[in-house]
């Protein structure tokens, strides 16, 4: 699967989105039809998000491994894959080396 290289006609929002001290890092950017998506890095660590509405992940470059709530397996995934996730709930992403590169869009 193949991520868009670059999106046009959209306001980019220049306040971050900074959690976990720094360790994950996104930019709102705010489409001419109202939906949103963020870009972002997340460098190496262990980090749990929630959900209010759902989500496509898609990873753009580096590795990461995800584990949803209420299960126990975890998913590794790469540069060119992606995961959702469902509404009201969460994951956790283990970044082991390097800095994975995101683009997040909200499905609902």
């Amino acid at each position: 699967m193949a991520h868009p290289k670059e999106f046009e006609n959209v306001t980019a929002q220049t306040k971050a989105n900074v959690y976990f001290e720094g360790k994950v890092v996104s930019h709102t950017l705010v489409f001419a039809n109202g939906e949103k998506k963020t870009l972002g890095l997340i460098y190496p660590g262990s980090y749990h998000f929630g959900t209010d509405k759902a989500e496509r992940m898609e990873i753009v470059a580096g590795d990461c491994e995800v584990t949803m709530d209420g299960q126990t397996g975890r998913q590794s995934y790469g540069a060119g894959t992606a995961f959702e996730v469902p509404s009201k709930s969460g994951f956790e992403i283990v970044v082991a080396a390097g800095i994975c590169e995101y683009i997040c869009s909200f499905l609902d």
